[in-house]
């Protein structure tokens, strides 16, 4: 395993990482790999859309209403037919599964990760 490329604070700073709660999940039969199709609040930020892998750990009955971190100023990105507006940050474990990186106390939707 190799730590990626240095980056400088300002690059770092670039990165619009917010809090939100999941609003609504369903499947994604056109994606390539097993994914949802989520909807997340992120309160003043609206509600945004992310198609998530994130099918072997998580029930869609288990992701509603759970708050999530993601990534809120990537451009968006076509994913089959379903346009993703944001990116659900998790880990990847052994078996490239993704734990989602989620707040241990409930925060308000929006709030900023630093």
């Amino acid at each position: 395993m190799q730590i990626k490329p240095e980056i400088s604070w300002l690059d770092f700073e670039k990165i619009d990482m917010r809090s939100g709660t999941i609003v609504s999940v369903s499947d994604f039969p056109e994606a390539k790999k097993p994914s949802y199709k989520v909807e997340i609040d992120f309160g003043d930020f609206g509600i945004k859309k992310s198609s998530a892998q994130i099918t072997n750990l998580y029930t869609k009955e288990e992701l509603l209403g759970k708050q999530i971190v993601a990534v809120i100023n990537f451009p968006k990105k076509q994913i089959a037919n379903f346009l993703s507006e944001c990116l659900i940050l998790g880990i990847y474990g052994e078996l490239k599964e993704v734990t989602l990186l989620t707040p241990t106390n409930t925060v308000k939707n929006g709030f900023q990760v630093g």
